[in-house]
């Protein structure tokens, strides 16, 4: 699993670089899973949000929205060291009576 860079301070004149928002095909042929699932997020809010969509179409795309919010979310936090699951803890000693 690829390590998030270390922080580090920036000078008074330093400005960030904006990301490149990029298609669907963009994100699909060079960028990540995660990016590709923003990509197609981005697509499916637009469509839910614009007022010609079929209200026959909009129950699957909501659907659809929410499932990929979910995955993103999963992969996210798959990275995220500060938000897993897993709890590396000491053992202890066990009484029997735990039960």
């Amino acid at each position: 699993m690829p390590r998030k860079p270390a922080l580090r301070a920036v000078a008074p004149d330093e400005v960030a670089e904006p990301t490149k928002i990029r298609t669907i095909l963009e994100a699909a042929e060079e960028g990540s899973r995660l990016e590709e699932l923003r990509a197609m997020r981005r697509r499916l809010a637009r469509a839910l949000d614009d007022p010609n969509t079929p209200a026959r179409d909009l129950a699957a795309l909501s659907r659809r929205q929410l499932e990929i919010g979910r995955e993103i979310e999963a992969i996210v936090v798959a990275e995220d060291e500060d938000h897993s699951v897993v709890v590396n803890a000491d053992d202890e000693a066990w009484d029997g009576t735990g039960y």
